[in-house]
């Protein structure tokens, strides 16, 4: 099995400087696929900063209704600076999903938000061009020059 042709690989967020403000990532369209996990990248991250990741849904696109997912909040404490969480949606209800980081009281960074998206009904998969600039698959290579 070879996962980078059964997967979807988009970055659905660029670093966010420091601030306070709630980040929304780009929406994955979940047409064809059973779910999505988001890795979401930190770098520093204030003493007092009140941090979280937590997944969205809606029926179209540009997410104007969207709505939390229960339960799919996850707390990034103030001492996990260059850490990442990872949120995995199996089987969302509707069709776009994003990922919303939260960030509260004092300055976090965002280092970027990756996502997965897997359980496709069409295989190969293609990759986002717009996010990803390349992928490659080596089965059992010889050692030598890369």
């Amino acid at each position: 099995m070879n996962l980078t042709k059964n997967v979807k690989v988009t970055r659905v967020m660029s670093a966010v400087a420091a601030g306070t403000t709630d980040q929304n990532s780009s929406e994955v369209d979940m047409k064809g696929f059973e779910g999505v996990m988001f890795i979401a990248a930190f770098g520093t991250i204030d003493p007092t900063a009140v941090t979280s990741v937590k997944a969205q849904q809606d029926t179209v696109t540009g997410m104007a209704g969207a709505a939390d997912l229960e339960g799919s909040s996850i707390s990034v404490a103030a001492d996990d600076d260059d850490l990442v969480v990872v949120l995995d949606i199996y089987r969302p209800q509707e069709r776009f999903v994003r990922c919303v980081i939260e960030r509260g009281t004092a300055d976090a960074v965002i280092d970027g938000v990756i996502a997965i998206q897997y359980g496709p009904r069409k295989k190969p998969t293609t990759h986002d061009a717009t996010t990803v600039v390349g992928t490659e698959v080596h089965a059992s290579p010889d050692e030598g020059t890369a």
